[in-house]
């Protein structure tokens, strides 16, 4: 690890919830499309996506309920419940990222539309979301304090740099950006000029 860089699994030593939990990015949320509101379209795509998961559980053998919502102009599907499901997550969520993807893929074929749903398996996303606002606001006040003047993070997906960008937003003084290229994209926090 280079000096000045800091493991996506550290442990932060602050404890704080802040900033925006969605992983929203610049695309279109409340346009109407195919003569629906953007909300049943979103309740559509939930349903497509639940009965594709619903499928691929019962072809893994695996139990799980799911559940469908719609927040932050997204669909949000999750998975919990059955005792194999983390097997589903697979490390640092390599194959709940890739089920999201297919399942994306899915709606995306019955819809015509590209979707940005949320899935979340055994809860590991939600657990993931509190400690990257943890690092991202323990990493924002090292920043701050001068302890150093910028620090690079370990690689991150797209969902986890939202969620340390939102946590570094939260803290007056600092700023974050994104550098690099996918897989290796990172967080680099830097104090305010």
């Amino acid at each position: 690890m280079a000096d000045g860089e800091v493991s996506a699994d550290a442990e932060p030593e602050a404890d704080v919830e802040s900033g925006d939990d969605s992983d929203s990015g610049s695309e279109e949320d409340g346009d109407e499309r195919s003569g629906g509101s953007a909300e049943d379209l979103l309740v559509r795509e939930g349903d497509i996506a639940g009965d594709y998961l619903e499928r691929l559980l019962d072809l893994v053998d695996y139990d799980g309920d799911i559940d469908l919502d719609v927040e932050a102009g997204r669909a949000i599907v999750s998975i919990d419940g059955g005792d194999d499901l983390e097997k589903l997550v697979g490390p640092r969520g390599n194959v709940l990222e890739a089920v999201q993807e297919l399942t994306r893929l899915a709606v995306q074929q019955e819809t015509g539309t590209r979707s940005r749903l949320m899935l979340d398996i055994a809860g590991w996303r939600a657990d993931r979301r509190e400690e990257l606002r943890d690092l991202g606001r323990a990493t924002a006040e090292r920043v701050l304090s001068g302890e150093e003047e910028r620090i690079r993070l370990q690689p991150m997906t797209p969902f986890e740099r939202k969620v340390v960008h939102d946590a570094v937003a939260a803290v007056d003084g600092v700023h974050s950006e994104s550098e690099g290229e996918d897989p290796r994209r990172r967080v680099v926090v830097f104090r305010q000029t």
